[in-house]
């Protein structure tokens, strides 16, 4: 029932999206969907916080603790792409058509997008702790934003290779190679107190 709600909504929208096409394609009867869930709200809810959940534990799932900073966060980044590549509706659902629709959808996906940055915050501050030279006042400054830009590039780049016309022939890997290696090389320099403070200098 979860599955056929979330391709539903991922592909034909929150409002468009009906409860007896919802349930014609689960292979169920309109009221067993709603002795589940109480209305279509809920149902949106139920899809939003399985897919955030499934996101998420993918991410963990694929950072191993004991690698060097850089392979976790290699990893870490890998798993976020193999997931959404190989979940498309998931991440429309959670991407667009969640933070579309408005409140209280648009609280849950924050949430998932905050329990996010605050793991690669971590694992961004254990590279920054790994590195030789590092300007510690800088770090400590820096290291919140950066995994907050790095989500972000992260996001994008997912939705463009999910969504673009003619489809992207990128793998996941190459998208968390292509973002890793834009990513470490400005960490490296900036936690090293290398960085431009202002634009064009």
């Amino acid at each position: 029932m979860l599955d056929a709600a979330v391709t539903a909504f991922a592909r034909r929208g929150y409002r468009a999206a009906s409860m007896d096409e919802i349930a014609e394609a689960a292979g169920v009867s309109k009221p067993l969907v709603y002795l589940y869930l109480n209305s279509k709200e809920d149902l949106l809810t139920a899809c939003i916080r399985r897919e955030a959940g499934a996101l998420t534990a993918a991410i963990r799932a694929a950072v191993e603790p004991r690698a060097p900073a850089d392979r976790q966060l290699w990893h870490g980044l890998l798993g976020f792409f193999e997931h959404t590549a190989g979940h498309p509706d998931g991440w429309t659902l959670l991407h667009t058509q969640a933070r579309s629709v408005g409140e209280p959808f648009a609280t849950e996906v924050a949430a998932m997008r905050a329990e996010i940055v605050a793991f690669v915050t971590t694992l961004i501050a254990a590279a920054a702790r790994a590195a030789e030279h590092v300007d510690t006042t800088l770090a400590a400054r820096e290291v919140p934003a950066l995994a907050v830009a790095l989500v972000g590039a992260a996001e994008s780049l997912a939705g463009w290779s999910i969504t673009s016309s003619p489809p992207s022939a990128r793998t996941p890997r190459d998208n968390a190679a292509t973002l890793m290696n834009f990513a470490w090389s400005g960490l490296s320099s900036l936690l090293e107190g290398g960085g431009r403070s202002e634009a064009g200098r």
